[in-house]
């Protein structure tokens, strides 16, 4: 079909009117007044739209491409990363206590210790520097098993081995530089930290209101930089040994002489560096992660400090969008998939091993909304992190997909947490060592805020960077505008584009058909029966099916984005509409995503994955769908809605309703009993050794409660007592349920608990100001001459109304009720209905 397509567009009958008079006629008065409309490109904003990478996306903007592209990427650890995991790992994990380290606002030093002699802070150096060399593949699995136990502790990794000085010095460091830092950094002697973000640069980081230097001449000769900067929400700051400085550097008197530029630099100064404050801290949510500022005001740089020497003046920006994308593509995405498939795991067996209205909640129809929630956007995060890993150890640099794993894994790790809080409630709130959630809740808003807002991510970047990058023609055609002279170039380029959006426009159409057609047919889900589903395994029918919907969703996007660009410059200002096809452009991405996961040679067998690929592929599509209708209902020139319209064939009605309620229980039922998932979402898990900590008491009786409920309803449909060796069983898990669904109390919380002479204060000695005893007294003297008093008030309000005569009465209610003179009467009977009905209550009263 994309062929038919391709052929139509390059038809002779369209090229002859692609190259008529015409067309040059067009072409000439479009290049003038484009090149008016075309916004000027900063020099950051080149820098952005060169660094980096075009990855597999560029197959969604192109209008899709078989699952078969995805084949080479397969993620693995080596024997080494293998070993680490399995002992280093695992040793750190188990000496860690998040609720101790929030409690203490701090790492103990034995953790701290072996973080910086264990190399938890150099993963990505080089082994010949002394690093562990480790693959991005290996990063994302480490941070992930951490994150699981310790969010505290998985953010202190995560920093060093992302937007860090080691990546940073590795690629673009002199030698000098690289000898003297980088086996500092390996051997945990340094701990490093950036400092970019400031008070009035956040998301806009470029701006770099706060950060400033000037290239001047030193009393030796050489040149020196006076730099004054204020930088915050630094982490790691509070302890760093060494600094990683961005500024906007200005070389007025042209001191530099072409080696080097102006603009956004990178210096590199140790903490001792004369004029640098550091230390302060940051309260970020109440965690405790390091997180503080940096300042100094009037600092001297040598030259020597740029990173990469004063040639690479000006070069920061360049520097700091390469290494951007894989802190977005790798560490917070690792952290939000960790904090996923912990949700899983543990909020699944919770909600089997506690009962309410004595069934399980898992057997709860509002609680298995929850737990299919939090499994579907589990298998997600998992499947995008790990195919952003396999990019990047491809040496891909896949900065829009990074932005689109930033975004979407912490959003959906967020969504996972607040699923897990809603079914284990009260059990989730009462903070304590027993809690296995509140450390994940409480770090949730920093993924949310840092490396790029989610809402600027979403709204600007994802769609904006993504078609500029990976559109086939724009990027040329925007620089032929650059150029203002390129006419000949406009008009080749715009011809390649109206080729592009007529190709897109009938492949969009033809699969929409086609896809529409086909889905009248589509396999079923495979629910599986019994123990949650366990025997529904990956369909190769299904696989299929659901790729040649990604195909045709994504002729779709391709088609309305071609459509948008009608927009001009004016689309940069809609973000709306950019943040909708954000939303497209990420949710058909993680559909490619998690079809290769589930497809993959060795997993498509998983007990229940079959199942759950359904629940997330169905979800997916919707979303998808959703997001381009909202662009097409939504765009600004109207007559281009009809258009928009036609080339998804939207006559043929909504194709993806998403996941129907069978569906959604059955996906909840495999994390809530021992299947092939919810085992491979372990793997992601630390589980102490000690068989009563909580996560571990989870997957152990998780089973036995199955298997108990199981036992239970068949003794109770044959009628009969548990044997001896039967009542055991049951009572064991019985016991196992009290136990986990106890919590933490304290004897006392805060800085008082270390007194023992602390008493409350609402428990010290108070003096009421009125004696309750007088306040009774009164209450019941009230009540035993309140009925007296009202029938005393009734007959005085009689005896009055009988004195007036009706004239007065009526010029009385005219006066106070603004009523007509008529009303007198009504006022006078119903003033006796009052009068009657309290005589009443006054005899009963006085029985």
């Amino acid at each position: 079909m994309r062929a038919v397509a391709t052929r139509v567009a390059r038809s002779p009958a369209a090229r002859q009117l692609l190259r008529s008079p015409h067309s040059r006629t067009i072409f000439a008065p479009a290049y003038g007044l484009a090149k008016k409309m075309m916004p000027p490109i900063t020099a950051t904003e080149q820098a952005a739209l060169e660094s980096g990478g075009i990855s597999v996306e560029k197959h969604i903007f192109a209008g899709g491409a078989p699952l078969s592209a995805f084949d080479d990427y397969d993620p693995k650890l080596s024997e080494k990363e293998q070993a680490f995991m399995d002992k280093e790992v695992q040793e750190l994990c188990a000496m860690l206590d998040d609720h101790a380290i929030v409690e203490a606002r701090d790492l103990p030093k034995p953790v701290w210790d072996t973080l910086r002699s264990k190399g938890f802070f150099s993963l990505k150096i080089g082994e010949e520097w002394g690093g562990k060399g480790f693959s991005a593949y290996a990063v994302s699995k480490i941070l992930r098993k951490i994150q699981s136990i310790s969010p505290n502790c998985g953010a202190t990794v995560a920093v060093p081995n992302s937007l860090g000085p080691g990546e940073l010095l590795t690629s673009y460091g002199t030698p000098e530089q690289q000898a003297n830092y980088l086996p500092r950094l390996a051997n945990g002697e340094l701990i490093p930290c950036f400092a970019l973000t400031a008070p009035h640069s956040g998301s806009d980081a470029a701006s770099m209101h706060e950060a400033s230097g000037v290239v001047r001449k030193a009393a030796d000769g050489s040149l020196e930089i006076l730099a004054s900067f204020k930088k915050r929400y630094i982490t790691l700051a509070p302890v760093a040994g060494i600094v990683g400085l961005a500024f906007q550097l200005q070389d007025p008197q042209g001191l530099l002489a072409g080696t080097g530029t102006e603009g956004i630099t990178i210096a590199l100064l140790e903490r001792a560096h004369p004029g640098l404050r550091i230390g302060g801290r940051h309260d970020p949510a109440g965690n405790a992660f390091m997180n503080g500022t940096v300042e100094g005001t009037d600092v001297l740089i040598p030259m020597s400090a740029l990173l990469g020497g004063q040639k690479m003046a000006g070069s920061g920006w360049l520097f700091l969008m390469e290494q951007l994308s894989e802190g977005r593509g790798i560490s917070l995405p690792a952290g939000a998939t960790g904090g996923a498939a912990m949700a899983a795991v543990a909020v699944g067996a919770y909600s089997r091993l506690r009962t309410q209205f004595r069934v399980p909640i898992a057997e709860m129809g509002g609680v298995q909304e929850h737990l299919a929630r939090i499994a579907g956007n589990a298998l997600i995060c998992t499947a995008g992190s790990d195919l952003v890993a396999a990019l990047v150890d491809k040496h891909e640099s896949p900065s829009v997909l990074s932005a689109v794993m930033k975004q979407q894994a912490t959003d959906r790790g967020r969504q996972c947490v607040t699923d897990a809080m809603d079914v284990m409630a009260g059990a989730a709130i009462s903070r304590g060592p027993n809690n296995l959630l509140m450390g994940g809740y409480n770090m949730t808003p920093i993924g949310i805020t840092v490396e790029g807002a989610n809402t600027l991510t979403r709204s600007l970047i994802i769609f904006g960077q993504g078609v500029t990058r990976s559109h086939p023609h724009l990027y040329d055609t925007m620089k032929t505008l650059q150029a203002k002279d390129d006419a000949s170039g406009f008009n080749r380029e715009v011809t390649n584009m109206i080729r592009h959006a007529v190709s897109n426009s009938v492949s969009s159409v033809v699969r929409s058909v086609s896809s529409s057609v086909s889905s009248l047919s589509a396999p079923t889900a495979r629910l599986g029966r019994g123990k949650g589903g366990d025997e529904a395994v990956v369909d190769s029918a299904a696989v299929a099916h659901y790729e040649q919907q990604l195909s045709r969703l994504a002729a779709t996007f391709a088609a309305t984005t071609d459509l948008a660009l009608l927009l001009g410059g004016a689309l940069k200002r809609e973000e709306m509409i950019s943040g909708r096809l954000a939303d497209a452009l990420s949710s058909i991405y993680l559909g490619y995503a998690t079809l290769w996961w589930c497809a993959k040679p060795g997993r498509s067998d998983m007990g229940g994955l079959g199942t759950l690929m359904h629940y997330t592929m169905d979800g997916l599509l919707r979303d998808a769908q959703v997001a381009l209708d909202g662009v097409r209902s939504n765009f600004p020139i109207a007559p281009v809605r009809p258009a928009m319209a036609l080339v998804a064939a939207r006559a043929l009605g909504a194709t993806y309703p998403g996941p129907n309620d069978k569906l959604v229980e059955a996906a909840a039922s495999l994390i809530t009993h021992d299947t092939g998932v919810w085992r491979a979402l372990q793997d992601d898990c630390f589980f102490p050794a000690d068989a009563s900590a909580r996560i571990t008491m989870l997957r152990d009786w998780m089973p036995r409660a199955v298997e108990a409920d199981a036992l239970s309803k068949a003794l109770k449909r044959e009628k009969r007592e548990p044997t001896a060796e039967e009542a055991a069983f049951l009572q064991s898990v019985e016991d196992a349920r009290d136990a986990i669904v106890q919590v933490d109390v304290f004897p006392e919380l805060g800085a008082v608990a270390q007194s023992k002479d602390h008493v409350r204060p609402a428990l010290l000695p108070y003096s009421p100001a009125v004696d309750a005893a007088s306040i009774a007294g009164k209450k019941r003297a009230a009540a035993a001459g309140g009925s007296m008093n009202i029938v005393q008030r009734q007959q005085q309000l009689a005896r009055a109304a009988e004195a007036l005569s009706a004239d007065r009465r009526a010029r009385i209610c005219v006066r106070d009720a603004g009523a007509p003179a008529h009303a007198a009467a009504r006022v006078t009977t119903n003033l006796q209905r009052v009068m009657s009905h309290n005589n009443a209550i006054a005899r009963k009263r006085a029985r």
